[in-house]
């Protein structure tokens, strides 16, 4: 759809964003909104507290927004040939054949039944490999021995993303591999580690590391040229907190984690972008794949891709699939928007419908699992500053 943002609804979109910015609100953002050639960008508040001010290429943390990147990658190796969607993972993850099953995802990890067929690409993209995030986990009175063992492999994959892993992509698969599945393959949609797992089979298929998968297939032809890793730029890299009940508290500092390479390059929340970067990304979406992806790729990686029973039991809360489900390493809504947003203080949204590009980044993390304010706001505003 071809739309216009009027310069009224571009006011009410910097408006939105100043009352979102504070020392005790978000110190800095970036807001990006972009229908047809329009492209808007809002650049307030400081990097750190008392700190140099944010600029439009300044470094954010984008975290869980790292997954539609590594959806896209993975397809792009589908359709070079280097790995089937719908091949068995074990001929590059020997690590994951013959999988047992925990009877009960809060049972010992002795009481198993076989897998009762192999994990597939497909299965990774779409979440249902078997292994992550439940929402029952976090509401039970204790641990479950799943959660105590993943946890002591160091797997890093129940929680936050931490660069400070020390694990290897070899080692982190293979500690994986000591492990049950939760659920069978296919069974039910979980979070988070189905990304970690491609970014293990992205290197292997293509032979050579994650982040050169990523340069070579996805940043190099789309331009995203601030996208990494890791940054020895850290002048550029915003000051990451939390929300604290006294003010903000520091959860990494532009000189913490993501300022030297990572052991394990993590596809499922490693990455650092810039507005700029990541509306190169969406823009390749909106308008059909090239010069990254076929069309039949995009549209497989935007829309629906789980069943009613893998719906059935359950997402991240109550209301998960209420009005989205989940495509390909990322969410997709019932009006057909698609998108997907980063813990850390980033959010990314695509809405094909109304021509709509809605990127926010600030270094604020998430306090909960709704969508921050500041983010809703500015969201609300774009929309509202289509003619």
């Amino acid at each position: 759809m071809d739309q216009k943002l009027t310069s009224d609804g571009l006011a009410r979109v910097r408006e939105a964003a100043e009352r979102n910015v504070g020392d005790d609100k978000v110190p800095g953002l970036v807001a990006l909104v972009a229908a047809g050639d329009q492209v808007h960008v809002e650049a307030l508040g400081r990097l750190s507290l008392g700190g140099p001010p944010v600029t439009r290429d300044s470094l954010f943390r984008i975290s869980s927004t790292s997954k539609p990147i590594t959806g896209a990658a993975t397809l792009a190796l589908v359709q070079e040939g280097l790995v089937g969607l719908d091949e068995p993972v074990d001929r590059l993850l020997p690590e994951l054949a013959d999988r047992r099953v925990l009877r009960r995802m809060d049972g010992p990890l002795s009481d198993t039944v076989p897998a009762s067929r192999p994990i597939t690409t497909r299965d990774l993209l779409t979440f249902t490999f078997g292994t992550g995030m439940v929402m029952e986990m976090f509401m039970a009175p204790a641990p479950w021995p799943i959660q105590e063992a993943i946890n002591k492999l160091d797997l890093s994959t129940l929680g936050p993303p931490d660069p400070a892993m020390p694990l290897d992509p070899d080692t982190w698969i293979a500690n994986l591999g000591t492990l049950p599945l939760m659920a069978q393959p296919g069974e039910r949609w979980m979070y988070n580690t189905g990304a970690q797992v491609l970014s293990v089979l992205l290197a292997r298929a293509a032979g050579q590391p994650l982040g050169d998968v990523l340069r070579t297939r996805i940043f190099e032809p789309l331009g995203m040229s601030s996208t990494s890793f890791w940054t020895a730029e850290t002048s550029r890299l915003a000051e990451a907190y939390w929300p604290g009940p006294e003010g903000l508290m520091v959860s990494d500092p532009p000189d913490g984690k993501w300022s030297r390479p990572p052991a394990f390059e993590d596809g499922a929340a490693g990455l650092l972008s810039t507005a700029d970067d990541l509306h190169a990304f969406a823009a390749m979406l909106l308008r059909g794949g090239a010069p990254v992806l076929s069309a039949d790729s995009v549209t497989a990686m935007t829309t629906d891709q789980l069943t009613a029973e893998q719906k059935a039991l359950g997402g991240l809360g109550p209301d998960f699939f209420g009005h989205q489900s989940w495509a390909y390493c990322q969410a997709v809504q019932d009006t057909g928007a698609f998108g997907w947003d980063g813990g850390l203080g980033t959010s990314f949204l695509v809405d094909p419908a109304a021509g709509l590009i809605v990127i926010v980044q600030t270094q604020l993390g998430f306090g909960s699992p709704a969508l921050p304010q500041a983010h809703q706001d500015i969201r609300d505003a774009a929309y509202s500053a289509l003619a």
